[in-house]
């Protein structure tokens, strides 16, 4: 399998630490709000790859935090006036259900920030023993000119608009306007945690080294994120980390997505473009086209997300779903036309999501085999190949195809019905059932094989 490493620049071999065995931590939400689009495009390209990684036969556990305690959760509890826990604990509640709702099942375990206070205090002494780290009047901090490699993820020093800059720890008393908080002296009335060098609670960049040592130790595969997480976010994790240990590479392969616009601006509740997942599901949308669009862009790539792009995506889920349901209505084996081989179109897949996860490409295999499967038909000898197929779709991409069910007995009756019908030029009789079956959400296609059903 080959990836686009932000470390390297280029597209390199993936090459496990510990053979067969792939150790991933990506980067969880903050939870002080809904997770909006852009949250959902990222989180969705990492289930994917954890899935791809896992049909490519590595065993691979997938660790994400949940930062769980920050600036922004403080203040998001102080305006609603309700205890930081309490706003946590609702906001965690509904990022799994979204998360649940749009099919991303794939993380190994979740891992909140406030549940290893004690892992992030000790790599914060350890730090200060080593004299990479210092205290002022506001905390405790990391002094960049300690760690001469500083820069060669994110290749700079210098904040540009893109990046995370509401967590960039402003202080005046700071000996370099870069350093990075590590731990925060607490405000009365915030929440606290007790520390050897003074009373507080974690800065942003801590908390992922010290989960992912705890699970993993100083060393491990692959780290994921939003591409604006690059810099300061992850350029701080790696020096904090490799500072400590003084093992290289902190991570070997730094994987990172693509920006989420809004009607080609960036999303913000200010200019009016804000979406969550919740504003799509609350639409009618299935979770499946929103899986579909976001798959649609290769995942280091810009993706604009527009209502019509959606319902673009959700006509395609359509064709998708019409392949699914052929498993249904199999025609006789003498009947058939030819098709391209299952286990071969399965390898394409796979061939395609294991370069640098190429969702456009596999896309476009799985769409030439529907719609070949469509004009063809599936004979009674295939289907088996076909829900093996599917099966391994659903595994792949998260499309819950083959979970689809066959329509009523009594719909199909009506089919039969109105066969005869038509055998018997009872054309009048043939369009009631076509309309009643309509009624129902059952459309019919007439082919030389007879009456193919398809859902609206």
């Amino acid at each position: 399998m080959k990836l686009y490493n932000t470390l390297t620049k280029q597209v390199d071999e993936l090459t496990p630490l510990e053979q067969g065995k792939i150790k991933l931590f990506v980067c969880g939400p903050t939870v002080y709000d809904l997770a909006q689009l852009g949250n959902g495009r990222t989180y969705t390209t990492f289930d994917v790859l954890a899935r791809t990684l896992r049909l490519s036969q590595l065993d691979t556990f997938y660790l994400q935090n949940i930062t769980d305690i920050d600036d922004k959760i403080i203040k998001r509890a102080e305006e609603k006036n309700i205890d930081w826990k309490e706003l946590t604990a609702q906001y965690l509640e509904d990022y799994m259900a979204d998360m649940q709702w749009l099919g991303n099942t794939s993380v190994s375990e979740y891992a909140r920030a406030t549940d290893y206070i004690d892992d992030i205090v000790k790599q914060v002494q350890g730090l200060i023993d080593k004299g990479y780290a210092y205290t002022i009047d506001d905390g405790v901090y990391f002094e960049i000119t300690k760690f001469p490699d500083y820069g060669k993820l994110s290749g700079r020093h210098d904040v540009q608009e893109d990046d995370a800059q509401s967590r960039i720890d402003q202080s005046d008393q700071k000996r370099g306007w870069n350093d990075f908080c590590l731990w925060k002296f607490s405000k009365p009335g915030e929440p606290v945690w007790q520390a050897p060098f003074g009373a507080g609670r974690p800065g942003w960049h801590i908390e992922d080294t010290a989960i992912t040592e705890h699970f993993f130790g100083p060393q491990y595969d692959m780290h994921g994120g939003a591409i604006d997480l690059i810099f300061p976010h992850h350029e701080a994790e790696l020096t904090q980390m490799e500072s400590l240990s003084g093992k290289v590479p902190f991570v070997t392969t730094w994987v990172h997505g693509g920006f989420l616009t809004v009607n080609n601006k960036r999303m913000g509740k200010s200019m009016g473009n804000f979406v969550t997942i919740r504003d799509v599901k609350n639409r009618g949308y299935d979770a499946a086209a929103l899986r579909l669009l976001f798959l649609q862009a290769h995942y280091r790539s810009p993706l604009d997300f527009t209502w019509e792009s959606l319902d673009a995506a959700a006509n395609r889920l359509s064709g998708y779903n019409e392949l699914a349901d052929l498993r249904w209505q199999t025609v006789a084996d003498e009947q058939a036309q030819g098709m391209d081989s299952f286990r071969q179109t399965k390898a394409e897949l796979l061939r395609c999501m294991q370069d640098d996860l190429d969702t456009p490409s596999a896309l476009a295999v799985l769409s030439a085999f529907s719609d070949q499967a469509k004009d063809s038909l599936v004979s009674q000898e295939d289907e088996s190949s076909l829900v093996d197929l599917l099966e391994f779709v659903d595994d792949l991409f998260g499309l819950q195809l083959a979970k689809r069910p066959d329509i009523s007995n009594h719909q199909k009756q009506l089919i039969t019905d109105r066969e005869q019908a038509r055998e018997a030029k009872d054309w009048q009789m043939s369009d009631e059932i076509r309309d009643q079956l309509k009624k129902q959400g059952i459309g019919l296609n007439d082919t030389g094989h007879g009456a193919i059903w398809f859902r609206f």
